[in-house]
């Protein structure tokens, strides 16, 4: 039985049950009286507890001209840290770690991918004059990862970015400009660039525990409302604020330019959630997020069943 599914199975059982009361237990720190939740019912265990997906910190980062494990098409998160060089985290090790606690150029991140979702995004890790960082709760809600900052233990919603119970409920993440590169495109690019060196946990990395899953019919762990205009769950979907392009679109034309945003696609990037090693998942393509400066642009690429959740009067990009 494939992992999706048991957890799926785990979270499923303890659904009715979900209440404030199931969980102050488990969270004697967190301040359940400041929440913008209104249905607990929206949070479901992942199956692994608190911590048991292991965040990263202060990850060790070597040369991207040394490292020799990734396939060239392997997906990489990619921030270009201010001063640089640019830094590049293989989905690999956030397949199994989703979350890494990283600074450079004076600028601390939290380095996110919820596989889920397929969210992948950096946020400045300061608010309101705080450092804060980041683990994973182990919860989910609309099939999204829910973090928690370990200086409040207040509770974010990853795929928006934002405090949804405890002290720092409503507060905002800073989201960053970053995207997800294949890693030959990211070498080519950055020929002096770092990469996240593999971590020291004993996990299969390279392997995807998440077999098929963006080739299912519906999204696990969500019960919410599909996406309008008979587009899949499972596309993925480029976000830039409110709006979102669907890639099926974005693959036909190549480049698409309106409402202030050029989005260029390209192939040669492996899916993360396909096969078996991660290496050898299908072409999902590359894209980039440019305003008319040509200056790269905050967004996400995720699947559209999240969208819809999270941006549920969100404006659909699909042309003519």
């Amino acid at each position: 039985m494939r992992i999706w599914t048991i957890i799926a199975a785990i979270a499923l059982a303890g659904a009715a049950s979900a209440e404030p009361a199931r969980w102050q237990g488990q969270w004697p720190n967190t301040d359940f009286t400041q929440t913008s939740i209104s249905d607990w019912t929206e949070i479901m265990s992942g199956g692994p507890p608190k911590d048991g997906i292991p965040a990263i910190d202060e990850p060790r980062m070597i040369p991207a001209a040394s490292e020799t494990r990734l396939g060239a098409t392997e997906p990489v998160m990619v921030w270009p840290a201010p001063g640089g060089p640019a830094r590049a985290y293989p989905i690999r090790y956030l397949l199994w770690h989703e979350i890494v606690n990283d600074a450079a150029g004076g600028v601390p991140v939290a380095v996110t991918y919820c596989p889920l979702c397929n969210s992948g995004m950096v946020f400045d890790r300061r608010v309101a004059g705080q450092t804060l960082s980041f683990g994973v709760s182990g919860m989910l809600r609309a099939s999204d990862m829910v973090m928690y900052d370990r200086q409040t233990e207040s509770w974010w919603q990853q795929a928006i970015g934002t405090g949804i119970v405890g002290e720092m409920t409503g507060a905002e993440l800073e989201l960053l400009p970053a995207w997800m590169d294949s890693w030959e495109r990211f070498r080519t690019a950055y020929p002096d660039g770092l990469v996240m060196d593999e971590p020291d946990w004993s996990r299969a990395y390279g392997r995807n525990p998440y077999v098929s899953y963006d080739s299912a019919s519906r999204p696990f762990l969500y019960a919410g409302e599909m996406p309008p205009h008979g587009i899949a769950p499972l596309m993925r979907v480029v976000r830039v604020g409110d709006r979102a392009w669907p890639f099926s679109r974005l693959r036909e034309a190549g480049t698409v330019s309106e409402a202030g945003v050029t989005i260029t696609w390209e192939a040669g990037q492996a899916s993360p959630l396909d096969a078996a090693q991660v290496a050898q998942g299908r072409d999902v393509g590359n894209v980039r997020v440019r305003d008319a400066q040509g200056q790269d642009l905050p967004h996400d690429v995720l699947f559209a069943f999240a969208f819809h959740a999270f941006w549920p009067d969100g404006e659909w990009m699909l042309g003519g």
